[in-house]
Order: C-alpha cells, then sequence, then structure tokens
C-alpha cells in the first residue's frame, strides 16, 4: 500500500512538473472550441467509466448528452442533470425526487456544455501524441489545473483530429478516481427547443420537489 501510495504521489508530481503552457497543445484546443462554437446544438450518446485500482472499483453506464449554448441535458441510468444556464435539476427516477438549485457559472465543476473552454482558465496544457481511440486518429492533450487544491489534478482529452471533436475526456481526483467519459454517435446541429432544458413536475406524477435555492 505504501508503494502505491507513493508511485500516485510521484505520478502527481511528474504531470504537474511537466505540464506547461504548450503551443501545439493550445493550437489543438483552440481548434476544437472554435469547432463547438461553431455548432448551436447537438447531441451525442455518452460512456461513463469510473475506475479505482485501489478500491478495485470498475463500473460502466451509458446514457445521453444534449447541449445548446449554455444549456445542457445529461441523462444516465440512476439520475438525469438538467440545466438552463440559470437553474439546474437533479431528478432521481428510483427516488421520485428532484432537487433545484441555482447554476453557477463560476464553479470549478466540470461543466459539460463547457468542456470546450475548460482549458481557458486555471489550467497548463501539454500535447503528448497522437493515438488511436476507439478507432479513431485523436490529438492526445492533458490539462492540469493551476490551482494545488482544485478538484482534479489532471483532465486527459482525446480529440478528434479531423473532426476537432472531443472523442473522450477523463478525470482524475486524488483520491484514485478516473471518471472516463467517451463520446459517440455524435450529431452536430441538433433541433432543439429551449424547453426541452428544463423539468416540468406536471410531466412526473408523485415526483418529491426539494427546492434548494
Amino acid at each position: 500500500m505504501k508503494n502505491l501510495i507513493l508511485g500516485l504521489f510521484a505520478m502527481f508530481m511528474a504531470v504537474s512538473v511537466s505540464a506547461q503552457y504548450d503551443p501545439k497543445a493550445l493550437e489543438i484546443l483552440e481548434a476544437m472550441s472554435k469547432k463547438y462554437k461553431s455548432i448551436p446544438a447537438f447531441e451525442a450518446n455518452i460512456t461513463c467509466n469510473l475506475s479505482n485500482d485501489v478500491d478495485k472499483v470498475n463500473e460502466e453506464f451509458k446514457g445521453k448528452i444534449t447541449v445548446k449554448g449554455d444549456k445542457f441535458r445529461m441523462a444516465l441510468p440512476e439520475q438525469e442533470v438538467i440545466n438552463n444556464g440559470a437553474t439546474i435539476w437533479t431528478y432521481l427516477p428510483e427516488a421520485k425526487e428532484v432537487n433545484i438549485d441555482n447554476y453557477d457559472p463560476s464553479s470549478e465543476d466540470i461543466n459539460p456544455s463547457k468542456i470546450h473552454e475548460v482549458y481557458k482558465k486555471g489550467y497548463k496544457y501539454l500535447y503528448l501524441q497522437d493515438k488511436t481511440e476507439g478507432g479513431v486518429l485523436c490529438e492526445e492533450v492533458d490539462l492540469v489545473p493551476e490551482k494545488k487544491d482544485a478538484q482534479y489534478f489532471k483532465i486527459k482529452m482525446f480529440i478528434n483530429k479531423k473532426e476537432k471533436t472531443v472523442q473522450s475526456f477523463t478525470l482524475f481526483d486524488k483520491g484514485g478516481n478516473r471518471y472516463k467519459y467517451t463520446i459517440s454517435k455524435f450529431v452536430p446541429n441538433a433541433k432543439i427547443e429551449d424547453t426541452y432544458f428544463t423539468f416540468d413536475p406536471k410531466d412526473y406524477p408523485g415526483v418529491e420537489v426539494i427546492d434548494l435555492r
């Protein structure tokens, strides 16, 4: 256990030391950001994988993400998160419960509608290599937060080299957890009404509303 902890610490230090403001990484990230800004709305299937070698955790589940500007709706097996840019709803189907809160755009939480802009504030970035991910040739880029107390010590992104879209991204926390999100069936320019990004309790009979605002 001691060796494993030391190994994780050494890995963290190596990432911190090697990370920089790499011009090639910036060029890749800027092209990716420009691509997403040109898309009014998109839908995609996502595969989420949570792994932790120390705790021997390896869980996978599938979902769907819809994004339009600052708005997003992410449907996963155990919860659905809806954000209209001002309010965020977290719906738990099994509990028949929805939590309502104000959306804080300054929050350090990774926002699915802002993943293409996360590098712009508080991160160093480094291009690693061209690598095939999910059968697609991608550019591998690591983002490392400038703050030592950040929620995640690294974000690894695989960016489709041809399309300039995100193929996958992985969040690494200091507890040894890795949260990997893989994008598939990406549908750009989807026709989505703004009302899709709100939660109406009337459509969910018997739901308990917990307003945290």
